[in-house]
């Protein structure tokens, strides 16, 4: 909440602190700088994690405008300055004023907003750092949304589900009565499957090493399966081929694997197949794809960052969805956590117990 004694003086306040790769968090004690004017290489420590999330603004920069104290905001990883020519075309959701990479600082300074007790800094991550009490985005990076949702659904627009749903919606634009394909039913891929069902999909066939996935993923409209352990000598894409008579329309890479990105292109539909990559390989993977096959087949590749939304616009918009019982998010949620069990909750997703843990600063 908002505290006026703290407005535009520096923040102590709680935060999980990820000191070293590989280790549990640590529960900290920090300092939060006030923002300033407008207001991640991968090995950055120690730095606060965490991309999704909702709030509240207590305090503004110069040069902000469009928010106020008091506003219910959401943060995403990237920007929407909406000013640049990629914000105001339809065509792209990628900002060139602040154009997306992996910083371990605010965007346009390049400095941190957090230390320790000790006054050494903590990087940041994301451009958001949602596991501190407080944190400090530019404000490229902040949706402003109704307060009507509560926080523990907001957040889930942050990232995750926004991705998912907005592939389908937005990147992939499915059409209603088409067959699509998703590769990988975690948060993301079961996100896509809700944005398919919302589109109108009429046959969505998940594919996971999890056969437990399925009942799950009926719950957002999933209506077949296929579990690649158990397809015997064929490939998943001659599977998916064979089920569809050819090849699923829309095809979605929700892992992060190049070979499942070559699969997924196997398996849709040549001469209006769209596959849309959401998963996150290794840095400096690569697709290796025929040459003959994208000439003859006339089928579409395509990655999708943020699912292709605009973060000030779009985000309301499934907001809106939600509060008319048109988008699903309380089925994602399956744990509630207090800051403090935040390693336990990376546990539950390791072992594939968890699709969101909200975690709560304040219980």
């Amino acid at each position: 909440m908002k505290n006026m004694s703290s407005v535009g003086k520096p923040i102590h306040c709680k935060a999980a602190v990820a000191r070293e790769a590989g280790k549990p968090l640590v529960i900290e004690e920090v300092v939060v700088a006030p923002p300033k004017a407008h207001e991640e290489p991968p090995g950055y420590f120690p730095r606060i994690l965490g991309h999704e999330a909702a709030g509240i603004v207590e305090s503004i920069g110069e040069d902000v405008n469009e928010f106020k104290e008091g506003d219910y905001v959401v943060p995403v990883f990237l920007a929407n300055c909406g000013e640049c020519i990629d914000c105001k075309s339809t065509r792209s959701n990628l900002c060139e004023t602040l154009p997306f990479k992996l910083s371990p600082f605010m965007p346009r300074d390049e400095t941190s907003r957090f230390t320790d007790m000790k006054g050494e800094p903590l990087y940041h991550c994301m451009h958001v750092s949602s596991f501190s009490q407080y944190t400090v985005v530019d404000v490229a990076h902040v949706a402003k949304i109704t307060p009507a949702i509560p926080p523990d659904r907001a957040c889930l627009l942050s990232c995750g589900i926004s991705t998912g749903v907005g592939a389908a919606w937005k990147t992939a634009q499915v059409e209603a009565g088409s067959t699509v394909a998703i590769f990988g039913l975690g948060v993301i891929g079961l996100a896509v499957a809700e944005g398919a069902r919302l589109c109108g999909a009429n046959r969505i066939i998940g594919i996971d090493v999890n056969s437990a996935k399925f009942d799950t993923g009926k719950k957002f409209g999933v209506t077949d399966f296929v579990n690649p352990q158990n397809t015997g000598t064929k490939s998943v894409s001659e599977v998916i081929n064979e089920m569809t008579g050819g090849g699923a329309d829309y095809c979605f890479e929700c892992v992060g694997m190049s070979s499942l990105v070559q699969e997924a292109y196997a398996c849709c539909r040549k001469g209006w197949g769209k596959t849309v990559i959401l998963g996150v390989d290794k840095p400096k993977s690569e697709i290796k794809i025929s040459f003959h096959d994208v000439l003859h087949n006339g089928k579409t590749l395509t990655g999708a960052l943020f699912g292709g939304l605009k973060a000030k616009d779009d985000v309301p918009t499934l907001v809106n969805w939600y509060l008319d019982k048109k988008l699903q998010l309380d089925e994602f949620v399956t744990h509630e956590m207090k800051i403090e069990d935040v390693n336990e909750a990376f546990d539950l997703l390791l072992e594939g117990n968890c699709l969101r843990c909200v975690i709560w600063m304040d219980k």
